[in-house]
């Protein structure tokens, strides 16, 4: 029970972390999935505003996932959408969540559970179009229907500091 009460104390603390935003553009969000059950059909919808368009920015990928996840990777689809609804980009990206051969998890880990911010590579030293409000849509492209022990799935954007 001690070891319950440990363990929830740094998840809190990352939870609080993840879902903040700054003044200087920075945005982060993690969204939970019941049950760590991510159905194919189930988009995550992030909206954030973007006001300085003058900043180049990095956008990453933020996984939770169980040491039970039976592959070493995850599609995702992702589709950015502008101020006036037109698609920005659209792509299907595959992060490593383990390494191929070994199994060995890559991330930050705690126990069996192991968080990832991997870069989304059609963003990197992206500037957005115009300033005002995004849509980022992320969902599965893998095979399982839900697909399990995908814990959360959540964005990172941040201003680069040159």
């Amino acid at each position: 029970m001690k070891f319950f009460r440990l363990l929830s104390i740094p998840v809190l603390l990352s939870l609080f972390v993840f879902s903040c935003a700054s003044n200087n553009g920075e945005v982060k969000e993690i969204r939970d999935l019941k049950d760590g059950k991510w159905a194919i059909a189930k988009k995550e919808v992030f909206n954030f505003e973007i006001k300085d368009i003058s900043k180049v920015y990095e956008m990453n990928y933020l996984v939770r996932n169980s040491i039970s996840y039976p592959y070493y990777n995850l599609y995702l689809n992702q589709v950015l959408t502008g101020p006036s609804g037109e698609v920005v980009s659209s792509s299907m990206d595959e992060v490593i969540l383990f390494e191929e051969k070994t199994g060995k998890p890559f991330g930050d880990g705690l126990g069996d559970i192991f968080d990832h911010r991997m870069q989304a590579p059609k963003y990197k030293d992206f500037r957005f179009p115009k300033p005002g409000k995004y849509k980022w849509v992320i969902s599965h492209n893998m095979r399982p229907d839900p697909l399990t022990n995908i814990l959360s799935i959540g964005i990172e954007i941040t201003p680069q500091v040159k």
